[in-house]
């Protein structure tokens, strides 16, 4: 039935509650397991900075590190999870990208059959609806999604 499943994580409750529906389905149907977390871009907003020069070279790469060493956490606590349930998963950081375009990407280089992600995460004010990121991903993948609430 699937060959592939992806798993979007962001290190809650949620995306953790897919990723166990997804090792569950790798363990029922023998597919390989991806496991990606995106982080957004960074974005600087200085109001007035047509006043300002500030150099904001080293902000940018601090933040960038800063997100890069939460997503390899991120990644290392799902695939410890998914380790423990016996499958060896590959671990996907995309960088630098709004979250579902980093998942559609994801799903679509890697092959996914079956995209699995939570109903919302830690993203901001989208997370009052049914989630802006998850929304957006059921909107355009090209494959099945499994939202787990």
């Amino acid at each position: 039935m699937y060959s592939n499943i992806l798993c979007a994580v962001d290190g809650s409750e949620l995306s953790n509650k897919a990723l166990h529906h997804a090792v569950a389905l790798c363990e029922k149907t023998g597919a390989t397991l991806i496991i990606v977390t995106v982080t957004d871009p960074s974005v600087l907003i200085a109001p007035g900075a047509e006043m300002l020069m500030i150099d904001t070279s080293s902000i940018m790469s601090e933040l960038e590190q800063a997100k890069s060493e939460a997503a390899r956490g991120i990644l290392n606590e799902a695939k410890t999870l998914a380790q423990a349930a016996g499958i060896t998963p590959k671990v996907v950081h995309v960088p630098e990208t709004p979250a579902a375009d980093g998942i559609l990407r994801a799903a679509e280089q890697y092959g996914a059959d079956v995209i699995a992600m939570g109903s919302h995460g830690r993203r901001g004010l989208g997370r009052i609806l049914l989630g802006s990121q998850a929304a957006e991903v059921l909107a355009h993948a090209k494959t099945p999604v499994l939202v787990v609430k």
